[in-house]
């Protein structure tokens, strides 16, 4: 997928690109610096580093990789929070624009970041994700590039308490209570939706033979849209382009070719939920989109609920649902 968040040492991490949040100075600081400096090799690196000089916070520049498993190391220097008036917020976002920039000169075709910021600097973390994942998520709506960003702990991970609060209690009420999944707006399975079809198309007046009466050529003539139908009827209804819906779905590029090379391709749940995203649907035009491919709700499962969560609530920029699903430990959106 082009963006994914991971648990690791940034490190150990193989990609294109590593970016360092690095001292101002050429000099080994402390948390992910000293971290890229030993990994890599320090006399090497900072024999590197010292022929680029001091950096003012938000610049970026670029330096071998050597011992880390990667191309290069994009040295950036985060803004100390103090109390976020003294344009804290702007050099942070600096730092990602700059730094994906350089990748983007570099031909990078993947990047991994750690939060920056988020450590010795102090920076408020839930504020430092929703800048980094802003400013990734604009970038990637006009590049293609494999950005990861990195988390060694959940501690370095935290999303708003009032938003998680929420998800929580909606969580607990869904899982303690056993709902008839036919009842349960999230949990509506295939054959719920396809008995509210049959109720809609009696009410209509055009109520169909019941599928024994009919001959098997023409039970398949009369089936319904496959997945790939559905989809792009949907995208030539939302008024978007391919790549933007591609792109808000954080699908790549090459797998959305197939999708519209491939008639009956059979998407996993958690892309055609990303594509539902993408597109804005309702719940009941998500639902019925997931069961074109066979899927299906289950007011039990907790990838399940926290997707019905955010639809219910307008949650739609893929990266802050994909945020939360990480805080749970559960499969991101997108391929």
């Amino acid at each position: 997928m082009p963006f994914q968040i991971i648990r690791n040492d940034i490190t150990k991490v193989q990609a294109d690109v590593i970016v360092n949040t690095a001292n101002p100075k050429p000099i080994i600081g402390s948390g992910t610096d000293s971290a890229v400096y030993a990994a890599a090799g320090a006399d090497a690196l900072l024999a590197e580093r010292r022929k680029i000089g001091s950096l003012a916070a938000g610049q970026a520049a670029v330096t071998p990789a050597f011992a880390l498993q990667a191309k290069y190391i994009i040295h950036t220097v985060g803004p100390a929070w103090t109390d976020g008036s003294r344009g804290e917020c702007e050099i942070l976002r600096a730092c990602y624009e700059n730094a994906l920039a350089l990748a983007a000169e570099l031909k990078a075709e993947s990047i991994a970041f750690p939060l920056i910021a988020a450590g010795v600097y102090g920076f408020p973390k839930q504020t430092a994700l929703d800048i980094a994942l802003s400013e990734i998520g604009k970038f990637l709506l006009t590049h293609e590039m494999h950005v990861i960003l990195v988390v060694f702990g959940k501690e370095a991970f935290a999303l708003s308490e009032k938003l998680v609060g929420s998800v929580d209690a909606f969580l607990d009420e869904h899982q303690i209570t056993e709902l008839e999944s036919a009842e349960y707006p999230g949990g509506r399975n295939l054959a719920a939706i396809r008995r509210r079809r049959a109720a809609q198309q009696a009410a209509s007046g055009h109520e169909q033979d019941a599928p024994a009466d009919k001959p098997l050529d023409q039970m398949l003539r009369d089936a319904g849209d496959t997945f790939q139908q559905r989809l792009f009827r949907l995208i030539d209804a939302s008024g978007m382009d391919d790549v933007t819906v591609y792109k808000k779905a954080n699908i790549d590029r090459k797998v959305f070719s197939r999708i519209r090379c491939k008639a009956d391709y059979k998407p996993t749940k958690k892309t055609a939920v990303a594509f539902a995203v993408a597109l804005r649907l309702e719940l009941p035009a998500m639902l019925d989109l997931l069961a074109c491919a066979g899927i299906a709700f289950s007011p039990s499962d907790r990838f399940d609920l926290i997707v019905t969560y955010c639809v219910q609530h307008k949650i739609y920029d893929i990266f802050e649902i994909n945020a939360l699903l990480f805080q749970y430990d559960q499969p991101l959106l997108g391929v």
